[in-house]
């Protein structure tokens, strides 16, 4: 068995999926004027695994909260035959680092027997602190596949003060089996108003109500200040049963008293589809490769360059090496068009490119799997000078053409970026994402060596979308990973394959269907094996237009 895949196939076949809803409460306040700004980070430790604690997801933070409820859950594999443990971290995010608030370890096993009721655990970490308590909810994820659209509006809300009008807010939460309620979903804010109307919330059903549409739905509405003007309780199947008449609810407080009226401007019901659903059905991923050769990481003649050419793999080989193996799995052409930037090559006469082939091919600029990219790059780094600046935009630029061909949902392209991380056009890199961001077109970027990656992850933007000049990305596209994380502690190799193979695919599953849902791209199947390969080219001869690569000048 490939070892890199062994802990992929060990969890095809878990005894269920689970849920995990996160919040605490008294947590140390590390900020001196303000509050904590608290996330929390879940890491997992399974037995036959090599014994150590790897992170699974991390949430998002909330700003000036010491009692924070997270919305994102943590889904994670139940395995009734091992041991997992599970690690709860909590810290407060600063600038430019985070301070440690406190954590919890307990087993998958204990959350599981109080599946929908709450779990309270003592956070601790901090010696002589009282760190506060995590609250953790579990529940199996059922299989339904439903996503529910609904769009709320308000009318006459309460105004608390006279002085202002609300900055009205609406928070979902779905009951529990001990009577609490978890938070799942919450509206924009809109401004000065006691009639809003909200966009629309976008939510799986097995977030809204694990796919129980009796299930109750609590909705609180805030005035902006964290003041409840009132709260109605439902359900997705009363909600749902209302596309034809407006369903009115009234926001009542703690005494009974009404403080305005919630409508259900729209609400349908869709069928989620996933990742493998389209993949089983025919469409090809295509992977693109582009090194970065520009001066800012050593000549390869110094054996502290990044590119240091010796009898050992540099940290460039790693990534290719590691990263190569892992996407050349899912490409069946097994061709991957290669490219390096920020160069003087001696085919135009020295003169600096921004995407010159590896191969020296420019009308075909294509390695058959990872061995030959590694042959080329080593060939490029004795004849090219490198040079700078350290551009993306032209590599993200040219994808994006090829990308813009295809857009009928049989071909999913993935650029990899391998980069020591110092972008010299950012502002041209951010325009190139955003215009990307509407094209079946993933980019994933792995930053090798010690520099600073915090513009990596502003292009990263799992948390916040990425904006300039009031334009947006239509989706998050890039996915940044730094190969450090994953190194042993020489340097020289890779810790886990099976980690990074997690990371640095990590969100290509969900990029892909988000490209297809907005486009409303549903799976097609192939009407036979005869003609698959006609409309789903396994090699660059069956599909020439697909492969003829546009190459910046």
């Amino acid at each position: 068995m490939n070892e890199m895949l062994a802990p992929f196939l060990k969890d095809v076949l878990p005894t269920s999926q689970v849920e995990l809803t996160l919040s605490c409460r008294n947590l140390i306040d590390a900020d001196i004027v303000s509050k904590s700004d608290p996330f929390c980070v879940v890491s997992m430790q399974e037995s036959g695994w090599q014994s150590k604690y790897y992170e699974v997801a991390q949430t998002e933070t909330i700003d000036n909260c010491l009692n924070p409820q997270w919305l994102k859950k943590v889904v994670v594999n139940y395995n009734f035959e091992s041991v997992q443990k599970l690690k709860f971290e909590v810290w407060d995010e600063d600038s430019n680092s985070a301070d440690f608030l406190g954590r919890f370890e307990t087993r998958l096993s204990d959350l599981v027997s109080l599946s929908g009721r709450q779990f309270v655990g003592k956070l601790t970490g901090l010696p002589h602190r009282d760190c506060g308590e995590i609250v953790i909810v579990t529940e199996e994820l059922q299989n339904c596949k439903q996503i529910a659209h609904i769009q709320f509006s308000a009318e006459n809300l309460k105004r608390f003060s006279w002085l202002w009008n609300n900055n009205p807010f609406l928070v979902l939460s779905r009951s529990n089996e001990d009577g609490s309620y978890s938070v799942v979903a919450k509206t924009e804010m809109v401004r000065w108003t006691q009639n809003p109307k909200w966009r629309p919330i976008h939510i799986r059903a097995t977030t809204l109500c694990n796919g129980d549409f009796d299930r109750t739905v609590k909705v609180d509405c805030y005035d902006g200040r964290n003041n409840v003007i009132g709260t109605c309780h439902t359900s997705l199947r009363t909600l749902s049963s209302t596309s034809d008449s407006q369903l009115m609810m009234n926001l009542t407080n703690n005494e009974g008293k009404t403080n305005g009226v919630l409508k259900v401007e729209k609400i349908y019901l869709t069928e989620d589809v996933s990742f493998l659903d389209y993949i089983s059905n025919g469409t090809q991923l295509h992977f693109g490769v582009a090194i970065d050769f520009t001066v800012s990481n050593g000549v390869c003649t110094n054996p502290r360059s990044l590119h240091y050419l010796s009898n050992y793999p540099n940290q460039y080989e790693i990534a290719l090496r590691a990263v190569g193996e892992i996407i050349e799995q899912y490409d069946s052409a097994m061709m991957f068009p290669a490219f390096g930037f920020g160069a003087k090559i001696p085919s135009t006469g020295f003169q600096v490119s921004h995407q010159f082939p590896l191969n020296d091919n420019p009308a075909h600029p294509y390695c058959s799997g990872v061995d030959d990219i590694l042959h080329h790059y080593r060939k490029q780094l004795q004849v090219v000078t490198l040079y700078g600046p350290t551009n993306f935009a032209p590599v993200i630029n040219n994808t994006s053409a090829i990308a813009r061909e295809f857009q009928d949902g049989k071909h999913y392209f993935v650029l990899l970026i391998i980069t020591d991380g110092i972008i010299s056009d950012m502002l041209h890199t951010k325009h190139a994402i955003i215009n990307a961001s509407t094209l079946p077109l993933s980019i994933i970027i792995v930053g090798v060596g010690d520099a600073d990656f915090d513009s990596m992850d502003e292009l990263d933007s799992d948390d916040i979308r990425l904006s300039i000049n009031g334009k947006y990305a239509a989706r998050d596209i890039v996915q940044f990973v730094p190969l450090n994380k994953f190194l042993t502690r020489n340097g020289a190799t890779i810790r886990s394959q099976a980690a990074l193979a997690k990371d640095v695919l990590a969100e290509i599953p969900g990029q892909l269907t988000s490209f297809m849902k907005s486009n409303g791209i549903m799976p097609q199947k192939m009407q036979n094996s005869q003609n698959a390969s006609e409309s789903y080219p396994s090699a660059p001869e069956l599909y020439p237009e697909l492969y003829a690569y546009p190459i910046s000048k």
